[in-house]
């Protein structure tokens, strides 16, 4: 039977599997990583909250990174051991392995450091770009529609708004075409409070573990064809033989990974911040 498989069992794979249990959108999550003992236990502990928190997701675990076989989805998180993002040589070395057995599955990098990483799997790895999504900025779209929900008395919920490029250093929120309750965001809030939020997107960044794992659920959903929604993700575009560019852009998804990516409707300043990001 289909099943997610998360690599890793640190505090971002732990609550990855929980947000994805507690939500109920899979059959079983399959927590993934060589500290076998810590992904069991964690396996056990969420799958004890079940009659508590009402989900019927199985949980399971396996200590080979070969068990990714047979996955829909892929997700990337973090090492048991050491707590940290897969990334660098380390989660390059992690990514061979996983990318040897996960056949056709979408790779999802739940991590805010992975952006390196999607593409050394496009460039290196030769992974096809549509399989590679990074979820990381949509949590840092959901913390910036919370922070415009303040300023405009209502709730985040409401608000429509797109992060671009990347962060933190050149994150671009496509202010143009946000709307709030319907309405264009650029004409509720004043622009020296547009100008605020930007200048505070870097202290946004790195968002938590939970707020990760809320983002990477949500794009999961997204690719099981349970949501209809579009996700501000880290994408590879092609720039060459040589190089990937990684930036985060609004995107359509699907089991098969990015469907579509669309292009955001941005000021000129906008367009321009765009660009250099592309080009970093």
């Amino acid at each position: 039977m289909p099943f997610i498989a998360i690599v890793g069992c640190g505090p971002l794979g732990g609550a990855l599997a929980h947000t994805l249990a507690g939500r109920d959108r899979a059959a079983e999550v399959r927590l993934i990583d060589p500290a076998a003992a810590m992904a069991q236990g964690k396996a056990l502990d969420i799958q004890q909250a079940g009659p508590v928190e009402q989900f019927c997701t199985r949980l399971t675990h396996a200590g080979s990174w070969a068990a990714v076989a047979g996955a829909e989805i892929v997700v990337v998180a973090d090492d048991g051991a050491t707590g940290r993002e897969h990334a660098g040589e380390p989660g390059l070395s992690v990514l061979r392995e996983v990318v040897r057995s996960a056949g056709p599955a979408p790779l999802l990098f739940a991590g805010a450091g992975q952006r390196e990483l999607i593409a050394r799997a496009a460039l290196e790895l030769k992974v096809p770009r549509k399989r590679l999504i990074g979820s990381a900025p949509l949590a840092l779209e959901s913390a910036v529609r919370a922070l415009s929900g303040v300023l405009l008395d209502t709730s985040g919920v409401e608000i429509a708004l797109r992060i671009v490029g990347a962060p933190p250093h050149a994150a671009v929120v496509a202010w143009e075409e946000g709307t709030a309750s319907a309405m264009p965001v650029s004409a509720q809030l004043a622009a020296h409070q547009i100008a605020a939020l930007n200048a505070k997107l870097r202290t946004l960044w790195p968002p938590g573990p939970y707020a990760l794992a809320s983002a990477a659920s949500r794009v999961v959903e997204g690719l099981l064809g349970r949501s209809r929604r579009r996700f501000s993700c880290y994408v590879a575009l092609e720039r060459g033989p040589l190089r990937e560019a990684v930036v985060a852009m609004p995107i359509e998804v699907g089991l098969e990974g990015v469907r579509r990516v669309i292009e955001p409707r941005l000021t000129r300043q906008e367009q321009t911040l765009l660009e250099n990001a592309i080009d970093m």
